[in-house]
């Protein structure tokens, strides 16, 4: 009985015999592996640098200040001295590859991302060559300011050479190039800004550059170079009726290529995926009469409300965005443009306000010249015949009052533009508020590069790349995104707070709209402070339905306009977001401490374009 049992299992196929023996090495493995203690979620966050720190070294970075904030001494962690080692390690690796990439940009020519990548190592305080007298940056700008020159690329060759002259890289020889190239392009603005840097450095100049730049343009020259925008949408029906649906507005030109400035709103439909429509553009350099020139859209800053088109026609007049000014208030300015389609109409008037925070960035001009439908886009001129801003009109909450992008966004924007497609701005994911202390930091979006390093909420903004930003009462918040706002998306970018924290984090995209982007993944009771100024602290009392005290109202918020005040105890019942509207609602709760804490129900509304974000 044994012996057969024995040769039953003799004659087994070998091939289950092999099987069976695989099955129980796999067993025993899985047993050993079950044994093991759990790998530190440390080690797995060491190996996602250890992933990007050749191929993508700012990324590294961001990472490894993730790994600080999480596991520094601050933050309680436990982690080895092995593994700090390998950190700091990882940093060196990082860096050098930051500047091997920089140095190999500059070889290459390619001017842009070796200025790229010395803003990165600037953030980091590392300097790639000390011995030029010149910094690195500003020579970058210089060369590439020549190449647009040589190229017959005007102004990109113009703005750039703007950019290389405020690193100090500009001497009286390539003054006096630009000034030549200036004169030879009929941009007399222009050439008086490079003769002033020309005589700055007593450099010699032949008379007749100095005559003509050094003339006047007239408004009656200047209209020359204003057009009429035509987007043709098509026939639009309502109410079963049909008409003809059209947008118009205003441009002017900033190139004797073909190249015009207007609002971003006036040709959204050419370039919004949204719209599903028929949409044409033209321009009109005459009356109803005249032929309509086809045109394209070259680039736009949807957060600033511009746009940069093109067309076939060669302007007899070219405006110049390098000899801008800014104005100050009671400055008398002109508006040119085409009002109700009344082509080159120039109305007078002054600068009424500046500092109105209406669009998503910077700051826009109040001005009380007469504007109306049509005239969007159009130049705003002061008396010395320098470019003031762009008229925007039609914001629906302020009507009969017009305004104007400063001219000095505009030169910002249009090296972004220049290059085509969407203009692509930084975002660290803060939303401020000035007061007295500077610019504090209220919310911190999740899901950004802030949130990454661990930004806290409550803290104030001391320096932003290792520049204090310092400017007059209420310009704080544009100041610091005008510093900012000079970078590409994916540099990185040094946050010191107030808290005594050196941050260094790679800026993501911006979002067209970053707090509707916010809303869809934090609660209402955190949205409440970038969106309505109310900041919460959790009450105690209430076990059911979450309940709050107000800890700060912001100063000039929704909130403040509605009357609530610090320690006002106050219920949350909703929030909707109507992304479409670009606009909130917080329906609350609220027991006015100042009013006798009598409860009301009330309804905040508030815009999705805040200006106070970062």
């Amino acid at each position: 009985m044994v012996l057969r049992n024995t040769v039953k299992r003799n004659n087994l196929p070998a091939g289950l015999l092999i099987i069976a023996a695989f099955s129980s090495c796999l067993s025993a493995g899985a047993a050993e592996k079950r044994l093991r203690p759990p790998r530190p979620t440390s080690d797995f966050r060491i190996e996602k640098i250890e992933e990007v720190v050749d191929t993508q070294p700012e990324r590294a970075i961001h990472l490894i200040g993730m790994y600080e904030a999480v596991y520094g001494t601050e933050s309680g962690g436990d982690v080895s001295p092995e593994s700090w080692e390998i950190i700091g390690t990882l940093r060196e690796r990082a860096v050098k590859n930051l500047v091997d990439r920089q140095l190999l940009a500059a070889a290459e020519k390619r001017w842009d991302d070796a200025a790229s990548l010395e803003r990165s190592l600037s953030a980091l305080g590392v300097s790639v060559d000390d011995s030029n007298a010149v910094s690195p940056d500003g020579a970058y700008f210089l060369a590439e300011a020549k190449e647009y020159l040589a190229n017959n690329n005007d102004l990109a060759a113009f703005l750039t050479a703007v950019h290389a002259r405020r690193y100090g890289a500009l001497n009286a020889a390539d003054a006096v190039l630009f000034l030549e190239r200036a004169v030879k392009a009929r941009q007399r603005r222009t050439a008086l800004y490079f003769l002033n840097i020309a005589d700055e450095f007593r450099a010699s100049v032949a008379p007749e550059l100095r005559v003509y730049a050094e003339g006047r343009d007239t408004p009656a020259d200047m209209i020359n170079g204003v057009a009429t925008v035509l987007v043709d949408r098509g026939i639009k029906v309502s109410n079963g009726r049909g008409f003809n649906d059209r947008v118009l507005g205003s441009a002017f030109f900033v190139d004797a290529a073909g190249l015009l400035i207007t609002n971003y709103h006036v040709i959204a439909s050419e370039v919004d995926p949204s719209y599903e429509g028929y949409s044409r553009m033209y321009i009109r350099m005459g009356d109803a009469a005249s032929p309509r020139i086809p045109a394209k859209v070259v680039g736009w800053d949807k957060t600033l409300d511009l746009a940069l088109i093109k067309t076939e026609y060669k302007s007899s007049y070219v405006f110049s965005v390098v000899d801008s000014v800014v104005p100050k208030v009671g400055d008398r300015i002109l508006a040119i443009g085409s009002p109700v389609g009344l082509e080159k109409t120039v109305t007078m008037g002054i600068v009424s306000a500046t500092g109105r925070r209406l669009l998503q960035i910077g700051d826009v001009i109040q001005i009380d010249a007469a504007v109306n439908h049509g005239n969007s886009g159009g130049p705003v001129i002061d008396e010395e015949g320098r470019l003031a801003g762009i008229v925007f009109a039609g914001i629906e909450q302020f009507q009969g009052l017009n305004f104007a992008v400063p001219a000095e966004r505009l030169a910002a924007a249009l090296p972004g533009m220049i290059k085509g497609g969407k203009v692509k701005r930084p975002w660290l994911g803060l939303s401020l508020a000035e007061n007295s202390g500077g610019a504090e930091i209220i919310y911190v979006a999740p899901l950004t590069p802030a949130a990454d390093l661990h930004v806290p909420d409550g803290v104030y903004i001391k320096s932003l790349n290792g520049r204090p930003v310092e400017t007059q009462r209420g310009g704080l918040i544009a100041a610091l995104q005008d510093s900012l706002f000079q970078n590409r998306p994916g540099e990185l970018v040094a946050v010191e707070t107030s808290d005594g924290t050196r941050r260094i984090m790679q800026s993501a995209e911006r979002p067209d709209v970053p707090l509707a982007e916010a809303a869809k993944i934090d609660s209402r009771e955190r949205m409440a402070a970038p969106l309505f100024g109310i900041i919460l602290q959790s009450a105690v009392g209430r076990a059911i339905t979450p309940s709050y005290i107000i800890k700060k109202v912001v100063r000039g918020s929704i909130a403040d306009e509605a009357g609530l005040s610090s320690q006002d105890p106050v219920l949350i019942r909703a929030l909707r977001v109507n992304e479409d509207g670009g606009y909130a609602l917080l329906d609350i709760s609220v027991k006015k401490r100042l009013s006798g804490y009598f409860e009301t129900s009330m309804q905040l509304p508030a815009s999705l374009d805040s200006p106070d974000t970062l």
